[in-house]
Order: C-alpha cells, then structure tokens, then sequence
C-alpha cells in the first residue's frame, strides 16, 4: 500500500502505463534499485519506490547513497521533455544530494512538475531563449520522515536557440 504523500487525483493512462513499465525494466533503470509506481497521463507526477535489498544496502546495512542518487535520474527531464514537446530541448545539467537519516526500510519520493514550474520556464526561454531550473525531490519513508534530499538542475532551451548556440560553439572552436 503506498503512504498517503504518494495519494493524487491524477489518473495513468495507458501510455504511461506502458512508458513506466518499459522504463522500470530498462537495464540502466532496473539497476538502481528503484521501482516506478505510477506515472500521470498528463506526465507531470511520478512516484518511485527504492527497497532496501541486497542490491540497494551498503557496508553498514542502509541504502547506499548511489542508489538513492541514481534512481531519481532521469525523471524531470523526461518529464519536461514529454510535457513541453519537440520545440524544446531539455537536459539534466547537475545535481546534488543531502543525506538526512540512513535509510533502514523501504523509501519513496515524488516527482512533481507545477503549472508553476511551467509558467516560470516558458516566461524565461521566452525571453532569453533558455533556462535553468532547480527541482527538489525527497526519499521519504511510510511515516513521512525525509532520508534524502536532492536538488536535480534541468537545462531548458527553444530548439532553434539551443542549435544556434551549438553551431557558433562549433565555429568558435574552428576559428582558433
């Protein structure tokens, strides 16, 4: 049964269905450790589920922080990519974690993209072509008590900008 913070009014469609049971048994997926539970017709909510096993504990019997780390990736991206569409180009540029408690027992973390978020993105590659934007996402356990934290940085820019500035860097390097 999923904890309450994971409850939404969002329906998945059969696409994301699909997408989430494919992507849950793609070998770089799978090997994280992390289980996709649910992912939004409209692809701006996803939850994920990481167990302690014998693949996913450390040295000394929690979850190893690789796991926590990679099992979050690559989900804004994706989802900014299936939300914002083909005149978009969307990447993961960095992020960082911040360890809370040790993970002893199953963890959960939510992914959320708001109308916010959306109105915040389209306003500044409106107006300077690109963007970045932080997200946050949290491991939780069934109580509620965050184990991890971590900022995920997506790099969001118009297509015809983005290729405009891959080719004058490519220019550039020619020209020395």
């Amino acid at each position: 049964m999923k904890p309450d913070f994971l409850q939404t009014n969002r329906q998945e469609s059969a696409r994301s269905w699909w997408f989430r049971t494919v992507l849950n048994w793609y070998p770089m997926y799978f090997g994280t450790g992390g289980q996709i539970l649910f992912w939004s017709a409209d692809w701006r909510e996803v939850h994920i589920r990481l167990r302690r096993n014998i693949w996913t504990y450390n040295y000394v019997g929690t979850i190893f922080g690789g796991s926590l780390f990679s099992a979050t990736d690559p989900f804004y991206m994706v989802m900014l990519l299936k939300i914002l569409g083909n005149q978009y180009v969307v990447w993961d540029k960095s992020a960082s974690i911040r360890f809370r408690k040790p993970g002893r027992q199953t963890l959960y973390a939510r992914f959320a993209v708001t109308d916010e978020h959306l109105e915040t993105i389209r306003r500044e590659v409106e107006t300077h072509g690109q963007t970045e934007h932080v997200f946050t996402v949290q491991w939780l356990d069934k109580q509620g008590v965050v184990h991890a934290e971590l900022d995920r940085l997506c790099y969001i820019a118009e297509k015809g900008h983005y290729e405009q500035r891959k080719k004058d860097r490519q220019q550039s390097r020619f020209q020395r």
